[in-house]
């Protein structure tokens, strides 16, 4: 089962505002009587970037993908089993789950402020049971094994 982790869509509200600015811009140029083409442009201009604006905060960009064999984080694809450890971790960004990796200086981070509100726990819950699945591990439920369950 694959999993899909979107950037927060507040992160992009300015990329219609800019859209909007530019219509304004528009309008100005317009009011001042300068030639119609330049009008067109503007307008053009702002509207396409109001209407990609929109499209972004409908569907935000996907930061984190999880599936059976691999996670991609921004595009960058991770086998689970070159995956050591999760954890969170304090950033000079703000606090991030860290993935940690087998090779030397191979963390990759996922900004908690980036997912939108709520979803860090699921996240986090998530990478761990997703890792513990690919390394064969089983959560303790804190009983003792039976007999017949012993150390390979």
């Amino acid at each position: 089962m694959r999993t899909t982790y979107r950037m927060r869509a507040g992160r992009f509200v300015g990329v219609p505002a800019a859209g909007l600015i530019i219509l304004g811009v528009a309008a100005i140029v317009w009011a001042v009587g300068l030639p119609e083409v330049v009008v067109v442009v503007f307008a053009t201009l702002g509207g396409l970037v109001v209407l990609g604006g929109l499209w972004i905060l409908a569907f935000p960009p996907i930061l984190l993908r999880t599936g059976a064999e691999t996670v991609a984080v921004r595009g960058l694809k991770t086998d689970w089993d070159e995956i050591t450890e999760v954890g969170r971790v304090d950033t000079t960004q703000g606090p991030a789950v860290a993935l940690r990796t087998k090779q030397k200086d191979g963390t990759i981070l996922v900004p908690l402020r980036w997912l939108a509100p709520g979803k860090a726990d699921k996240l986090e819950a998530d990478l761990r049971d997703r890792l513990n699945q690919a390394h064969g591990y089983t959560i303790w439920d804190g009983t003792a094994p039976d007999e017949a369950d012993q150390a390979e």
